[in-house]
């Protein structure tokens, strides 16, 4: 970067500086701070380029997809537009990591897009041409952020905008991401520290952030609460309501009380991709986590690897009926809903699958969502639409043959009988009495309305 360049960050950097030991002492004084329930009040849904894109997204590829979020997505509610890892690596590949990166970053150590991807930022603008194109467009915009500070930062000892001290002074060279080598980790304990973290969500702020996806957070969990402290105070700093979603899993269900308070949604698995195995165990996490989930903050069972995916090199290896499974089990355990797969290659099973107005309705707008436990070989859950007596009951059949699955209506607290209507097929399906059950092929999953 040019030292023009560099002195113009450094005068927005330092006068959002300002704002932030402001917006600090506000909420000192007991004035009301940002409310997650205000970010996220019901699960996010949107895109997220790392399924179809890996490291390697450019601009001209983000604008297009955009674009064509906007026309097929955006009116079922997917508003969240995310670049994912390594936006600022002039030479991603992949999804290997290059060992030893030279990140294109400011004089304080903040990683800026490599322009040579994105070409708008080459005026050290950073991202602020592609985030106000994206809210043109009706939708939010998000980036991907590893935890702590550049090593090549730490190696170069840039100072920490605002303050006498140096990256060195502030890192933790023995925390480091296990699969990543970007960065060192933050040593909370360290003056400086702080005022690193405030300096880097500031810079995201002026580019039009809207949410942050920040990784190698939760595990070892406890380790780095304090970076996910510091994470949350820096957006509060910031006065920019930006979203932060924690990744990978897996959170301890035990720490659910802290992640809730810091972060708007938290992964509870690592990376979720199109094999049954994964998609079968992240029934128990969502069981588990479910006592935590609350307008606000959303256990996240990871992005939906649907469509063309891996640098589109194939498509989903999910059947159509693990689809569906994959759907309904996000929707009636409210996961927010981030598609993975490539846009550009969006098939008309595919888009029918996202954009079902009945299904999005159970993750939206849905409450007293539980599982039940019944017998081997299923999962059953359920819930209330918000503002009715009404029942949803998603019935699962984990077993490889086609089985019947079904529940007392008297487990659902229904005396009566019910109007049972199918979601999937938008049809009414008759009534039932005493019991709902239905004939679910294998790996499959029905999604019910009862009246």
């Amino acid at each position: 970067m040019t030292s023009a360049i560099n002195r113009r960050q450094a005068l927005a950097g330092a006068a959002l500086t300002g704002s932030l030991i402001a917006a600090s002492k506000v909420g000192a004084a007991g004035s009301p701070q940002q409310s997650p329930a205000l970010l996220a009040p019901r699960p996010p849904m949107g895109w997220n380029s790392w399924n179809s894109f890996a490291t390697t997204i450019t601009e001209a590829q983000a604008r297009e997809t955009a674009a064509i979020m906007r026309a097929k997505l955006l009116p079922f509610g997917y508003d969240i537009f995310t670049v994912d890892i390594q936006w600022y690596e002039p030479k991603a590949s992949s999804y290997q990591y290059n060992a030893e990166p030279v990140p294109a970053m400011d004089g304080y150590g903040r990683l800026l897009p490599a322009p040579n991807r994105f070409p708008s930022s080459a005026d050290g603008s950073g991202f602020t041409n592609l985030a106000a194109d994206v809210h043109a467009m009706g939708m939010k915009f998000g980036i991907h952020l590893m935890r702590g500070i550049p090593r090549l930062a730490v190696k170069r000892n840039l100072p920490v905008l605002g303050t006498k001290y140096r990256a060195a002074d502030i890192a933790d060279t023995s925390s480091v991401c296990p699969w990543n080598p970007d960065m060192y980790g933050v040593d909370m304990r360290k003056p400086g520290a702080q005022a690193y973290y405030d300096s880097v969500f500031a810079l995201y702020a002026s580019w039009g952030v809207d949410f942050v996806k920040m990784d190698d957070m939760s595990r070892p969990y406890d380790a780095h609460a304090p970076e996910i402290e510091g994470a949350h105070q820096a957006i509060v700093n910031s006065r920019r309501p930006m979203m932060l979603s924690l990744s990978p899993g897996e959170t301890p269900v035990a720490r659910g009380g802290h992640v809730r308070e810091h972060a708007q949604m938290w992964r509870i698995s690592d990376d979720f991709w199109d094999e049954w195995w994964m998609l079968e165990t992240q029934f128990t996490r969502l069981e588990n986590w479910n006592q935590w989930r609350r307008p606000g903050a959303w256990p996240d069972a990871d992005m939906l690897p649907l469509g063309r995916l891996a640098l589109g090199q194939r498509n989903t290896k999910f059947t159509p009926d693990e689809q569906r499974t994959l759907m309904t089990l996000w929707s009636i355990a409210r996961s927010p809903l981030i598609m993975g797969g490539d846009l550009r290659h969006l098939d008309a099973p595919t888009l029918a699958l996202l954009t079902n107005r009945e299904v999005l309705a159970v993750n939206q707008s849905s409450t007293d969502n539980q599982p039940h436990f019944v017998e081997d070989g299923t999962r059953i859950w359920s819930a209330r639409p918000e503002g009715s007596q009404d029942r949803y009951l998603a019935l699962f059949n984990t077993s490889d043959k086609p089985k019947e699955v079904g529940i007392d209506l008297r487990w659902l607290g229904l005396s009566r009988p019910v109007s049972v209507r199918d979601l999937w097929t938008g049809r009414d399906a008759g009534q039932a009495t005493g019991r709902v059950a239905r004939t679910v092929a294998a790996h499959g999953a029905e999604l019910l309305r009862l009246s």
